[in-house]
């Protein structure tokens, strides 16, 4: 059902409250702008552009606003520069935990690319396990706290380096102790996911689970080398599958060959809207393909990519597609199951997320939404005689 034959529209408190999930979230694309200026002052980090922690929120969006991945690509020299210590590894995982608890998420896979955390003398594996009792620390300070949230890692590779096989395997050695899958990411053009695939052919032998960065700054040969060749899971953004799509003047549409798999095979694409903004992949969020991909009923999700540089969380994104698209809480409902169904858990937590926690969540928000048309309907109560 969508927002088109409900009129329940959500508002922002709502949509904060309402159960979200989060499947494509980079860990040093979402630190507290105050939380790297302590960092950086501890590790006697001097590039920060800012010491102002306001003033440095401000300078990373800015920075990112350019149109140009590659540019977004460079703001990330300086989280993961503070980034270089179990400690600093620890809080910040623990406050992305924290942080997404707040924002009324209650499942995310939150990426990071352990080899670029080893200039402080840790080990891989020191990494992971920095991250993962970071995010362990941050579920309880949740829970603690009223909220609940699950956090699953994703260990990336970087496209251009050559680490992916080695990264797979740490990836594998670790699933069942908080990391849930794989990904590469990084900049597309000129490092095609076919350069990874000795690592792919790993994790489909170990029936392990991943994504790739596919179909965002770079098009269609992305994704089809990323799905055919590779065999991802998911696509990381996958926004431009809109260019196999052709919408006519009478408003029909008609798909081609790689969108009517990618529809047909039910293929979760990562879609984070305000960052493809930033990336040049879309010019605004009413031209944003998320809104042809929703109604011709692909597997889209809503994501946040890099909340730093982004200036933004679950609940901004949702409130630019409510405001541009009309969308309701069946809508907001749609996106998350859709997301929940795709996650990289067993399929038993998966289907008790949706049954226990995401439905009754927002059939009690859509309750409110009722009770408040009976008020706003049967005018003023009468005293009792």
């Amino acid at each position: 059902m969508t927002s088109q034959s409900t009129p329940n529209t959500p508002t922002p408190d709502q949509i904060r409250r309402a159960p979200k999930v989060l499947l494509h979230d980079h860990l040093d694309g979402g630190l507290r702008p105050g939380t790297s200026v302590e960092l950086a002052r501890d590790a006697g980090y001097t590039g920060l552009p800012e010491t102002d922690p306001d003033k440095l929120g401000v300078w990373f969006a800015e920075a990112a606003d350019s149109g140009s991945l590659e540019r977004y690509l460079e703001t990330f020299s300086h989280t993961v520069a503070v980034m270089q210590t179990r400690d600093a590894l620890i809080r910040v995982a623990r406050e992305c935990a924290e942080d997404l608890a707040e924002d009324g998420v209650v499942y995310a896979e939150v990426r990071y690319a352990p080899e670029q955390h080893l200039d402080g003398g840790l080990s891989l594996e020191e990494v992971v396990e920095a991250v993962n009792e970071g995010f362990r620390q941050g579920e309880l300070l949740a829970r603690e706290s009223g909220r609940r949230i699950r956090v699953g890692a994703l260990l990336t590779a970087m496209r251009h380096a050559a680490r992916s096989l080695e990264i797979a395997e740490l990836a594998n050695r670790y699933r069942d102790l908080g990391v849930v899958g794989f990904d590469i990411a990084g900049a597309e053009a000129g490092f095609p996911p076919t350069r990874h695939l000795d690592a792919f052919e790993y994790l489909k032998r170990e029936n392990n689970h991943f994504t790739i960065h596919a179909g965002e700054a770079f098009g269609l040969p992305s994704i089809w080398q990323a799905l055919q060749w590779c065999g991802a899971d998911r696509l990381g953004h996958g926004v431009r599958i809109i260019d196999d799509i052709q919408v006519k003047e009478d408003g029909s549409v008609e798909l081609g060959r790689l969108a009517s798999y990618v529809r047909d095979k039910r293929i979760p694409l990562e879609l984070c809207p305000s960052s493809n903004l930033q990336t040049g992949a879309a010019d605004s969020y009413a031209e944003h393909p998320i809104g042809l991909l929703r109604r011709l009923h692909f597997r889209a999700t809503v994501n946040t990519d890099n909340r730093l540089m982004s200036h933004t969380s679950m609940s901004k994104e949702f409130e630019h597609l409510v405001e541009v698209f009309g969308y309701s809480l069946d809508d907001m409902q749609w996106f998350s199951v859709n997301a929940m169904k795709s996650a990289f858990i067993p399929f038993d937590e998966r289907l008790a997320m949706i049954n226990d926690v995401i439905k009754p969540g927002y059939a009690e928000l859509k309750s409110e939404w009722l009770f408040r048309q009976t008020v706003s309907t049967s005018g003023s109560v009468p005293e009792e005689g």
